[in-house]
């Protein structure tokens, strides 16, 4: 255990009193926290130089390679957390799963999960599967000292998209027809990956990530009934999984904004919202007792400073009176962005809200 470090139950002490984790906790900060989903990686020419001729899940599993790449953007946008570089498909690739990320495509799955005799290609995640993760996080928080680090795993949801479709899909029928036809398959399913990802963010906290993202990508593909029903038990056993660690739970979705209420309930501490919902209307749908985290529009870093700018005070205002606001793209950094747009972006949240 790292002098940055507390034991399980605790926060790491080092980080407990930083802007990202006290607007996690609703509690007053001296200025509003900024960070950006897809912040460490594809927009940076440093992260391109790195990473040249080492295929994705591979640079997974490097823990120097891992603690260069999350670090980057820290120190050249000075954001005010860390997100841990990986990829959702990291821990069933960890379990055996035969896939890949193919360049321009996203992960393919060499063996779509169809039949419950496919199930058995999901066993148990343990630590031992993934000890580049425990490594490469104590670097990490070695090296960041007061900067927090935010662990991450893809949603039941998201995961089982990938692997009933096979690879990226824009109508999920395979998916859905398993939720709608076999519902038991289905439930089985989900209730094995909110397993495996339970233990992939256990592995993370312990090994001193200060808060943890729960990506369902492609919930926005849902009705609430749907959702509620085939999708949220599991989502809410992942976040009761990790519960009593004491670190923020973040919950975030693409075009999700008719679901924000049901995936707070499933048990978040902070509720992410894409730009589609301003924020003063998406605290009216997640309820209180919730910090929000978004929602700047990722295309919008395209138009130059001033309509930056003017964006970004839009979200400010739009977050005024939240008990806490993270400020945040409201989805990922785009490859072609300019990091210089992300740096100013950065420096002008912090001069705005300074308090």
């Amino acid at each position: 255990m790292s002098a940055n470090e507390s034991p399980a139950g605790r926060p790491p002490t080092a980080t407990y009193d930083s802007p990202f984790l006290k607007a996690c906790r609703r509690e007053p900060v001296p200025h509003t926290p900024v960070w950006f989903m897809r912040q460490a990686g594809r927009s940076l020419p440093e992260y391109r130089k790195v990473r040249q001729g080492i295929p994705m899940l591979e640079s997974c599993t490097r823990p120097e390679l891992v603690t260069e790449i999350t670090l980057q953007p820290v120190r050249r946008h000075n954001v005010d957390a860390a997100i841990y570089y990986s990829d959702i498909v990291v821990p069933l690739k960890a379990i055996g799963v035969d896939l890949d990320i193919k360049p321009g495509v996203g992960p393919v799955v060499e063996n779509p999960i169809r039949t419950r005799a496919d199930l058995a290609q999901l066993r148990d995640l343990t630590p031992e599967d993934v000890p580049y993760v425990t490594e490469a996080i104590g670097l990490l928080t070695a090296e960041l000292g007061a900067t927090p680090l935010i662990g991450f795993a893809g949603a039941p949801f998201t995961l089982a998209s990938y692997l009933v479709e096979g690879g990226p899909s824009r109508t999920y029928e395979n998916a859905k027809a398993m939720m709608y036809g076999d519902p038991e398959l289905w439930a089985d399913l989900l209730d094995r990956l909110a397993e495996i990802t339970a233990a992939f963010l256990k592995v993370q906290i312990e090994a001193g990530a200060s808060a943890v993202q729960l990506f369902d990508s492609w919930a926005g593909a849902l009705s609430p009934a749907d959702y509620r029903r085939s999708v949220m038990p599991a989502s809410a056993k992942v976040f009761d999984a990790v519960a009593g660690y004491g670190v923020p739970r973040i919950h975030f979705g693409v075009g999700t904004g008719e679901l924000l209420g049901l995936m707070s309930e499933a048990g978040a501490d902070v509720m992410g919202v894409d730009w589609r919902v301003p924020l003063d209307e998406a605290v009216r749908r997640v309820g209180p007792g919730k910090a929000l985290q978004g929602n700047f529009d990722p295309t919008a870093l395209f138009a130059g400073p001033e309509v930056v700018e003017a964006k970004a005070r839009e979200v400010l205002d739009s977050a005024a009176g939240l008990e806490g606001h993270v400020f945040n793209l409201g989805h990922g950094v785009m490859p072609a962005t300019d990091p210089e747009a992300l740096t100013r972006l950065v420096e002008y949240v912090h001069t705005q809200t300074a308090r």
